[in-house]
């Protein structure tokens, strides 16, 4: 434990910075009603500050190797830390919704370049085994994904513009604490090229994880933005909490239960059941999604289902296909994040059309064809699995793809 906590003061710089990028995720919902209200905006086009953010952020998980690769970690993590800083607060700043969905992707392609090299770059700094700076890492994962929609929700009591302000203002105190702390990193291994990630998507295996990714982020995205909206007698800080609870059940799940089930089941087992309880979930909140409190509960609960399923799937994705874990990691980060983009938009279409319980029958449909391609595909996958060898724990793998939530 004493090696575990004495780390270089560039370690703790970056791991702080990675608690703010990882905020990014849910800060935006405790807000969205607010955002939609003060610009005059629909649920469906507020839908597309999360749909801008990851279909950026997809995308630009088939140039991050290709950057750091070329310009180090170091300049890469600065260069996605500056971006962050400048379109957080080009979003706070915004009088439109169109300027703030803009903004709000560019955001995701710093947070792309950030986070794709700071486990690299917590492992390469830190004192005490790697299996060590991996808990720092998730820890700071954990962490922000739990604390995104806490701080969205005290800040945005004062004005929704307030969490990107807040965002910007602790990403440039992380921009100054890594440029003066983190040691030069110079370019190490191969340089990538953009077409690594495409030929790897010609494994079986490695396309039918990311098929099944796609599905269930779907429902994933769904919930994210049409959660807020299927809480209407809620205010800011009520569903701050609620989206608290499911960033802390998240966290907890995908660090301790989900190796644990993976020991006792198996990880496609164990995947196959957790996604068709997702599905489940999905689906009885839509049967109730006329009451808010079984809406709430369903949000926390779909977080535990959530930090499962992640972390088991990111661990088959690194053994499914035979190429460096980078190039599987872009290659899968970019199907699940541009194919999955679509669903805030389309369910809040949805909402607005078909009424409330529609966004979650969607969700429930979507996470249901996950489970058919993963139930159809696991000898294909296990065969992948078997034939790979076990470089990694699924602690590790879940670290290196970074972004669940990410």
């Amino acid at each position: 434990m004493t090696s575990f906590l004495k780390q270089p003061r560039a370690v703790w710089a970056v791991a702080f910075a990675c608690v703010i990028a990882f905020m990014g995720i849910g800060l935006v919902d405790p807000i969205l009603k607010e955002i939609a209200a003060d610009l005059g905006a629909t649920g469906s086009e507020v839908s597309l500050l999360f749909s801008s953010y990851m279909a950026v952020m997809g995308v630009a998980m088939l140039v991050t190797g290709v950057v750091s690769s070329r310009i180090g970690a170091k300049r890469t993590l600065l260069a996605g830390l500056v971006l962050i800083i400048v379109f957080a607060a080009l979003a706070g700043s915004s009088d439109s919704v169109g300027a703030v969905i803009g903004f709000r992707a560019g955001w995701g392609l710093g947070n792309a370049l950030f986070v794709a090299t700071a486990l690299a770059t917590i492992v390469q700094s830190s004192r005490g085994s790697v299996a060590q700076a991996i808990i720092l890492f998730e820890a700071a994962l954990g962490l922000g994904i739990a604390s995104g929609p806490l701080l969205g929700g005290l800040l945005g009591e004062q004005s929704w513009r307030a969490p990107f302000y807040g965002v910007s203002t602790l990403m440039a105190i992380a921009l100054v604490a890594t440029a003066f702390l983190l040691p030069a990193t110079p370019p190490q291994g191969r340089r990538t090229s953009l077409a690594d990630p495409f030929r790897a998507l010609r494994h079986p295996a490695l396309l039918l994880l990311a098929l099944v990714a796609i599905f269930y982020n779907l429902g994933f995205f769904t919930l994210m933005a049409a959660g807020p909206f299927a809480l209407p007698s809620f205010g800011i800080m009520e569903i701050g909490w609620t989206f608290f609870g499911w960033g802390v059940l998240l966290a907890f799940t995908s660090v301790l239960v989900a190796p644990w089930l993976q020991r006792i089941f198996g990880t496609l087992p164990t995947l196959t059941a957790v996604l068709s309880l997702f599905a489940v979930v999905m689906a009885l909140m839509a049967v109730f999604a006329e009451h808010e409190a079984a809406i709430a509960v369903g949000i926390i609960v779909v977080g535990a289902l959530l930090g499962i399923n992640n972390t088991l799937v990111t661990e088959a994705v690194m053994g499914a296909a035979p190429v460096e874990r980078p190039v599987a990691s872009a290659a899968y980060s970019f199907v699940r994040f541009t194919g999955g983009a679509i669903g805030p938009f389309v369910a809040m279409k949805l909402f607005e059309h078909q009424g409330v319980h529609a966004p979650f029958w969607f969700g429930a449909a979507a996470i249901a064809v996950g489970v058919v391609i993963i139930a159809a595909g696991t000898p294909v996958i296990r065969r992948a699995l078997h034939d790979a060898p076990a470089a990694h724990s699924p602690g590790e793998a879940e670290a290196e793809l970074i972004g669940d939530l990410a």
